[in-house]
């Protein structure tokens, strides 16, 4: 069985399998880790005027309203087409140095890295900082892909202070989803420490894979570096429009977060009373343990659930699969067919 890269566009693992795919309505794709409720706000855009006029360079209200969010400078704000461009722009400065990737971790952080030269290794613990702390950059993810793993911002500003030669990008992709624990900080001081890149995205908690959009959190002299490489007119006017409307429902942010809190811990749960062995996670999306990853995934893509291997993901080299929440009926649906044996 051939194995994607990435979850998501699941016609393309039927294809890689071999399977023939049902209709795409009656998919359920359990490989992206997207939210699954749908927005009910209103769209009003002047759709003729975002695909014929230039795009906003500087993308002012967008950056407006994440200073406002985060208290901090429009000038500590970047956005980029997606955080993928903002792993690829840090990645530009990092060329013959040296980096590591705490590991396992989303696969674009080590193919950036590779593109531009960068000298690279990968660690599985941030616990001793003398792994690192010889490095000019350490890419982490948190909430971790795929993993769902999760360091508070008093565990990591620590070691932020302890390395301050090296650079700490801290993708922040699946912030939206964290479960919370009681007594965490969860906000990162970027501004007091100046060796924090913080990346957002908006793909995510808005469903908006189609535009690219996301953010840079970090001090100005950071902002200005990163900048100075991202090509001109870099978001687009559609993706500044649905940005500019989406992040304005706040409430709907706190839905999502409430919904996710009760929900991935009771579809796992529901797994594991079926037999499973589930590892605990702090986001929407875990990961499921299996001996055969092929045969799991294959017996799922013929009854129309797509999930993600994790043979490319060191560390995890096959042994599970990653499943992301869904709606309760859709879950419940996951659990009672993944554990009956094919007629």
């Amino acid at each position: 069985m051939i194995f994607r890269a990435h979850g998501a566009n699941p016609e393309k693992l039927y294809e890689a399998a071999g399977i023939t795919m049902p209709a795409a309505e009656k998919v359920l794709d359990f490989s992206t880790n997207t939210n699954v409720l749908p927005w009910d706000g209103k769209l009003d855009i002047d759709l003729w005027r975002c695909l014929s006029a230039y795009p906003d360079d500087e993308t002012e209200e967008l950056r407006g309203i994440v200073a406002g969010r985060e208290k901090c400078g429009m000038e500590n704000v970047l956005f980029v087409n997606g955080s993928n461009e903002a792993i690829y722009l840090a990645a530009s400065f990092l060329g013959g140095k040296n980096a590591a990737v705490l590991q396992p971790a989303y696969g674009e952080y080590l193919r950036a890295l590779s593109a531009y030269g960068a000298k690279t290794r990968n660690i599985f613990s941030v616990n001793d900082v003398n792994e690192f702390k010889d490095c000019d950059a350490l890419f982490l993810c948190n909430p971790r892909n795929p993993t769902g793993e999760y360091i508070d911002a008093a565990e990591l500003e620590p070691l932020f202070a302890a390395a301050p030669d090296t650079l700490f990008i801290v993708d922040e992709a699946y912030a939206d989803f964290l479960i919370p624990r009681a007594g965490e900080r969860g906000k990162i001081d970027y501004l007091r420490h100046k060796n924090a890149v913080i990346l957002r995205s908006l793909t995510k908690i808005f469903h908006l894979c189609g535009i690219r959009l996301g953010y840079v959190l970090a001090c100005r002299e950071r902002i200005e570096q990163l900048k100075s490489r991202r090509p001109a007119w870099s978001v687009n006017a559609l993706a500044q429009a649905a940005g500019a409307a989406f992040m304005r429902d706040e409430a709907f942010v706190e839905r999502t977060r409430e919904f996710y809190a009760a929900e991935t811990p009771r579809f796992m749960a529901s797994l594991r009373d079926s037999g499973f062995t589930v590892r605990p996670t702090r986001t929407n999306f875990f990961l499921i343990e299996t001996a055969d990853d092929s045969k799991l995934i294959r017996s799922l893509l013929e009854r129309g659930i797509a999930t993600r291997h994790t043979r490319n993901f060191p560390g995890l080299d096959g042994r599970y699969i990653r499943v992301a929440t869904r709606m309760p009926e859709e879950n419940d649906y996951f659990v009672r067919t993944a554990g009956r044996p094919m007629e």
